[in-house]
């Protein structure tokens, strides 16, 4: 048996002022997209905002249904939107937020298992790392160089491809 240990690196700054403008606006695109979460359940609105390699920013965010497994989550939403529509685009970064009227979020929220999965998939089909960011509104923002850093043991099952 051997004993391995995994550490990951990332960035930890007080607030979107310390970023990089591109950073900062990702950031500021994903707290407008907040405004189109359709999460009457939970009150509980997520945005992502994904910066292109083009320069385009693509927005998402958080749509719930009454039947709970079959709402989407914002990053899932945006995602699928660009593979959809731009199956070719290369995705550099990625910002994440949320908000609620319910409590106060004093800490970055970080995506669900099935958003990383989702996430990985897109950084293995382009064979370049996604930034991610993940922003608490008026707070603390970490920032990862690569998906991977976030689900280093993400299903892949390379005899699928053929």
């Amino acid at each position: 048996m051997k004993l391995l240990n995994l550490n990951i690196s990332f960035e930890q700054y007080a607030g979107i002022n310390e970023l990089q403008e591109n950073d900062r606006l990702l950031c500021e695109n994903a707290e407008q997209a907040l405004a189109t979460s359709y999460s009457p359940y939970s009150k509980f609105r997520v945005g992502t905002a994904i910066r292109l390699a083009s320069g385009e920013i693509i927005l998402g965010s958080n749509q719930e249904n009454l039947a709970y497994p079959s709402g989407l989550c914002a990053e899932r939403v945006a995602l699928f939107s660009i593979g959809s529509n731009q199956p070719n685009a290369i995705i550099e970064s990625m910002a994440i937020t949320a908000q609620t009227d319910n409590f106060e979020i004093t800490k970055p929220v970080t995506s669900c298992g099935g958003c990383l999965q989702v996430m990985a998939e897109f950084e293995r089909k382009q064979a370049t790392p996604i930034a991610v960011i993940f922003y608490c509104l008026n707070g603390e923002v970490l920032k990862v160089p690569s998906v991977k850093s976030l689900l280093p043991f993400s299903f892949v099952e390379d005899r699928l491809e053929r």
